[in-house]
């Protein structure tokens, strides 16, 4: 194991050492508006391109439980016609002109991106403010919408993998939002009308939720100008609550979901780590060495190297705004399951108990470190980073401190981290297949 992480931390640094003098020379301002609109640009001529990104605080975890999977299909249709474009006349214009304009809602956030040569930057805003501030959700495109939502929902229904996530959600989150099914259900889909719609723009999207990121061909001033165009038509601020009420994740047990597959998926989740904790950089390491990376993780080795239970294993952290989670996630044979849960659990549980040694995490610094410049190779990843830099209040600078963090993580931080954040007897399992030897336990 630890010649694959040193193989692959090697690599990491010598794509670090290519793009170090890009990552270097990115540097952030802060644009803001008489309006108050507030913005990070990263400003580079060196190609005339325009990336613009955008986050309004509030996803589908606020829609209502009747109209589950609004927040998709709004995605779904806002570039779908606007203003006196139909939907055949926006997207010829947008693909007459080469502008990707696109939208996504989250579980705690709905988002927006416009990428256009700088030639073309006039018509892009105009498409995107037109799309924020009067989209048709005419007949027809609803109607096709609609069609793929649901075909989308009913394969789903029928994936492991989806069946075993919303099932996650459903238990560990019961009675809360997080809970529901994101996408919704055919039957709110279905009772999904256009002025449901109509109404979604007016009730999430305002100035005082609004999170933008820039970067590319465009200056402070023309920033300025191009901010107001696209939302002066925002409110100031609206009433509704953006976030949903804090809760703490649920311990179920083991559940099983039957369904006649040769290969089970499994979902392992517990308690995890908020964003804004500032042992968060020290948890982002742990999480590598014990299965976060890839093939230099402990899991990895455990599991498929050593026992080749699993083609893959790994894990993440999940910060949700109002109940952050950590998860373990494993696919094999339904024989296997039993098996590759109990060493996933032991590996937890040592790794509890004595954290990792000083080879993983010198390994861990040196490829997330390393690889940390990669993220930045295209002005639209540097725009949504912007993004995220100040959802999460990080600063100005923190592309250029954030390696300082890791470099910072001593030994003992990782082992004291890993002692009071891992929780072996808190992992909830969802196994979604036919499991041999494996039975629901509850919570």
């Amino acid at each position: 194991m630890m010649y694959a992480q040193r193989f692959i931390a090697a690599g990491a640094l010598v794509g670090a050492l290519v793009f170090s003098m890009a990552v270097s020379a990115i540097d952030v301002q802060e644009v803001k508006t008489r309006d108050g609109i507030t913005a990070y640009l990263a400003q580079d001529d060196s190609n005339p391109i325009i990336a613009f990104s955008f986050e309004f605080r509030g996803g589908s975890s606020i829609d209502p439980a009747d109209k589950l999977g609004l927040s998709a299909m709004a995605a779904g249709l806002l570039d779908e016609g606007a203003g006196d474009l139909d939907s055949f006349a926006f997207q010829s214009t947008l693909q007459d002109k080469a502008i990707r304009l696109s939208f996504s809602a989250n579980t705690d956030s709905f988002s927006g991106s416009v990428t256009t040569i700088k030639a073309n930057a006039d018509e892009a805003f105009r498409l995107m403010a037109l799309a924020l501030s009067a989209p048709r959700f005419d007949e027809e495109p609803v109607e096709r919408i609609r069609r793929q939502i649901l075909v989308s929902l009913a394969r789903s229904a029928e994936n492991p993998g989806r069946i075993a996530r919303d099932t996650m959600f459903a238990e560990i989150f019961p009675d809360h939002p997080y809970g529901r099914p994101s996408n919704g259900t055919p039957e709110t889909i279905q009772s999904i009308t256009a002025d449901d719609l109509a109404s979604y723009t007016a009730q999430r999207f305002a100035k005082d939720r609004l999170i933008v990121g820039v970067a590319g061909d465009i200056t402070p001033r023309q920033l300025r100008r191009r901010l107001d165009e696209v939302f002066v038509h925002l409110p100031d601020a609206i009433d509704t609550e953006w976030r949903v009420p804090d809760t703490a994740v649920t311990y179920v047990g083991t559940v099983v979901v039957d369904k006649a597959v040769p290969q089970s998926t499994v979902y392992m989740a517990q308690p995890g780590l908020a964003r804004t904790d500032p042992d968060w950089y020290t948890a982002l390491v742990a999480d590598y060495i014990l299965g976060g990376g890839s093939f230099a993780s402990r899991l990895m080795d455990e599991v498929r190297e050593k026992r080749g239970l699993a083609y893959g294993v790994n894990t993440s952290l999940v910060p949700y705004e109002s109940a952050p989670f950590m998860i373990a996630s494993v696919g094999t044979r339904n024989e296997s399951v039993a098996e590759s849960i109990a060493v996933i659990r032991d590996e937890w549980r040592k790794f509890q108990a004595d954290g990792p040694t000083a080879d993983e995490l010198e390994g861990a610094k040196l490829y997330i470190t390393g690889s940390w410049p990669l993220r930045f190779t295209s002005s639209g990843r540097i725009a949504s980073t912007l993004v995220a830099v100040q959802r999460d209040d990080l600063g100005l600078d923190f592309l250029d401190r954030r390696n300082d963090y890791i470099d910072s993580i001593t030994l003992e931080d990782v082992r004291r981290v890993a002692g009071s954040l891992y929780k072996p007897d808190e992992l909830s399992v969802i196994v979604v297949g036919q499991p041999v030897g494996v039975e629901n336990s509850g919570g």
